[in-house]
């Protein structure tokens, strides 16, 4: 991990963005403040609904069975759940303990798996037997002291007297490893802090506009956002919890009407999937005052189309890494708040490289990654992360993003390394050389697009073959190529790299012809 230079860290004790209060801390003042707090899951499977104050008792419950196991502070306790009460229980849980929680997508596979587990090699790994394409992997799991599967084992861990106390740890040191997508091969363990994660869901929680309503949330848990929106935000500000396990805009539609639930935004699919389906109506806007947009290409189309059906649009910049760097607060005028991503946010600063790149610091950037050399990287002596992508800031500060220099596509706000599904492409007889970029996608901002140049005497594959090609690699469905595209030769450099900015320009191109 990298060093926090001197001068920033005492600035940002002394500026309070920094505080002496650990997660868990937060958590036990939090729950302890307003017990009585609905928290439901809306589920199909596994419906649920109670108080904080049941879920917390199971999270004491656990947390107890664990210490009782040996698990100790900064011991990794990883978990691959869908959007469910458990879910929640292990994260509290980990918190109290003064654990490092390492939260996994759930639809993530087992190529995935098998890297997470070997990188933060944890002590508990809590899981399930199946959720759609969730599976448990039994073989994986050999070397992880403690395993519980939901719907099995995971009643076993709790103890029969809660954990009362929260154990005290250094604000400092590690609290969260989240894992994201990039253009390495495997997903990058990025490295938090209880500084800097406390400082980023207060950072969010203040761009919350305060009549936002009862939230919907979505976004897997495993991701670092959704986990912030249910498990952390909801807490700090006692506001309801109402999780969904799977993201069926139909049913959004109809809880609005019955529990009167809103959703306020994240990747632009989460709106632009409800404005599109059949039983949307104008009675449904009053339930979508707002729409808080980032975690994947924004389309002014997009903001432009909300914004004339009353819905206060706003725009927020970020990653895994460094997770609140631009934003646009509710009230902010329209024009930056529908066609930019934002300006700096309290305690950020930013500049621009020669060539445009975005450089940020601030006290939400995380520590580094798990992987020593992608921290060299990426990380400068003075602090500065270097994002990969490329921005322009207008004379009132306000940044928009233009392209990035890391060769990611954000589908949903899911990260998808091109790398990953270009090695995989490979593996399919024919294909001499396959290159994956970003297309435009009306419904998730983009999504994969693979460009593919054949050995001589073979025939382009179908869909729907890269797609059982995928499957039995065990690649989460998200990465799968949606767009196949032949080739007789890559546009290249001197070197002969391939020029990806071209590949991306003539399929946006014929996407719009189109």
């Amino acid at each position: 991990m990298r060093t926090v230079p001197v001068e920033l860290a005492a600035r940002y004790e002394a500026e309070g963005w920094w505080t002496r209060e650990t997660i868990g801390e937060l958590l036990a003042r939090g729950l302890a403040a307003a017990p009585e707090t609905s928290f439901r899951v809306h589920s199909k499977v596994r419906p649920w609904a109670g108080t904080f104050g049941d879920v917390e008792l199971v999270a004491r419950r656990l947390a107890g069975g664990l210490r009782s196991r040996g698990v100790e502070p900064g011991d990794v306790v990883a978990f691959q759940l869908p959007n469910w009460t458990e879910a929640a229980a292990v994260f509290w849980a980990s918190a109290f303990l003064g654990a490092t929680v390492v939260p996994i997508v759930h639809f993530y596979g087992r190529k995935e798996i098998r890297h997470i587990l070997a990188t933060t090699q944890p002590k508990v790994f809590i899981t399930t037997e199946g959720f759609g394409r969730l599976r448990l992997h039994a073989d994986l799991c050999e070397q992880v002291p403690i395993v519980g599967v939901v719907g099995a084992n995971f009643d076993d861990l709790l103890a029969d007297e809660p954990m009362t106390d929260t154990v005290a740890v250094a604000p400092s040191t590690p609290a969260l490893i989240a894992f994201t997508s990039g253009t390495t091969r495997d997903a990058k363990g990025v490295v938090h802090s209880h500084q800097t994660l406390g400082h980023e869901t207060r950072q969010l929680a203040g761009l919350f506009p305060p009549d936002r309503g009862d939230q919907l949330t979505a976004a897997p848990v495993g991701h670092f956002i959704g986990m912030i929106n249910a498990f952390l935000i909801p807490v700090l500000d006692a506001s309801t919890v109402n999780l969904a396990d799977t993201w069926d805009p139909a049913k959004a539609l109809s809880l609005m009407h019955t529990d009167g639930l809103t959703v306020g935004g994240g990747a632009t699919y989460y709106v632009t999937s409800l404005l599109d389906h059949p039983d949307f109506g104008p009675d449904h806007l009053r339930y979508m005052k707002y729409a808080g947009l980032g975690g994947s290409s924004v389309p002014s189309v997009v903001t432009t189309r909300l914004a004339r059906l009353g819905i206060t649009v706003f725009r927020s910049y970020g990653s895994t890494e460094h997770p609140s760097i631009t934003g646009s607060r509710h009230d902010a005028p329209e024009a930056k708040r529908l066609h930019t991503d934002g300006n700096v946010l309290p305690g950020v600063e930013i500049r621009l490289a020669d060539d445009g790149e975005i450089l940020s610091r601030g006290p939400d950037l995380c520590l580094g990654y798990t992987d020593d050399e992608l921290t060299a990287r990426a990380f400068d002596d003075e602090g500065w992360y270097h994002t990969g992508d490329v921005g322009v800031l207008d004379e009132d500060g306000y940044l928009t993003i233009t392209d990035r220099k890391a060769d990611v596509i954000i589908r949903g706000g899911e990260n998808i390394s091109a790398l990953e599904v270009e090695e995989a492409l490979l593996g399919l007889p024919g294909i001499a050389e396959a290159a994956v970029v970003s297309a435009p996608d009306s419904r998730l901002g983009e999504h994969a697009a693979a460009v593919l140049r054949l050995l001589p005497g073979h025939r382009m594959p179908t869909l729907d073959e890269v797609r059982a090609h995928f499957d039995r690699a065990g690649l989460a469905k998200q990465k799968w190529p949606e767009e196949l595209r032949e080739t007789e030769e890559f546009p290249r450099t001197a070197s002969g790299k391939v020029q990806k900015f071209l590949l991306r320009r003539d399929i946006a191109a014929s996407t719009t012809r189109e």
